[in-house]
């Protein structure tokens, strides 16, 4: 199952494997699409790509399969080639070579190879996205307070973390208002979720009800 139906590589390829290979490629490219979209936020454009860019591979590498100069000309047309305009995400990208991996594979002849990858890193997929494995933890958050230049940032709220966080980190200060307002940034892990609003409150007390923002860590930014 796992050979190639291609058993010689230099001749022509009949239409019953083109159009074999063609249709497992896009049948396995909607897979991927699927799961591209379970719990993220999508574009119909962007999921269509996905679905059709694994039988254009696979037709590229059969007609250029076992031809040296087609498959340089081939390498240097796909280094034109960009597939997104923006950054895009880890899952993004990794959608995009798990489609290019298909069509290789299938391109190749090797249908039972490209079935099985497909199978077992979409399931590995769906398992992590499932689980709670590399989630960001839900009581952490980023806290941005704005105190007058007479408060020492380094130690002013130390007091109010102690009662509130597990663990504090000042990540950034930078100032404002021509240097009469500190900004400071805070990484924080709450002890209890409940308590933020008293916090805050504590926290409003202190920098004289001055600007406070307590936000989760953002997800989906991880771009590539």
């Amino acid at each position: 199952m796992l050979n190639s139906i291609f058993f010689n590589t230099s001749t022509s390829i009949d239409w019953k494997s083109f159009m074999l290979c063609t249709l497992v490629s896009l049948v396995l490219g909607g897979f991927v699409s699927l799961y591209y979209m379970y719990k993220t936020s999508y574009t119909k454009g962007f999921a269509c790509t996905l679905t059709l860019l694994p039988a254009m591979v696979c037709v590229v590498i059969m007609l250029v399969n076992g031809n040296l100069g087609a498959g340089v000309a081939t390498m240097g047309a796909f280094s034109l080639v960009r597939f997104r305009s923006v950054p895009g995400t880890a899952k993004d990208i990794s959608c995009v070579f798990l489609t290019m991996a298909i069509g290789l594979a299938c391109g190749m002849g090797y249908l039972g190879v490209a079935v099985l990858f497909t199978a077992m890193i979409l399931l590995a997929g769906f398992l992590i996205s499932s689980s709670g494995l590399f989630e960001v933890r839900k009581n952490e958050r980023i806290l941005k307070i704005t105190i007058p230049e007479h408060l020492n940032y380094n130690d002013v709220f130390e007091d109010i973390f102690l009662k509130y966080t597990k663990s504090h980190e000042l990540i950034s200060v930078k100032t404002s208002a021509m240097g009469s307002l500190y900004k400071c940034e805070y990484q924080i892990f709450l002890n209890q979720i409940q308590l933020e609003k008293e916090m805050i409150d504590e926290l409003r007390v202190r920098n004289g009800n001055l600007e406070i923002s307590c936000c989760k860590i953002k997800a989906g930014k991880d771009e590539l």
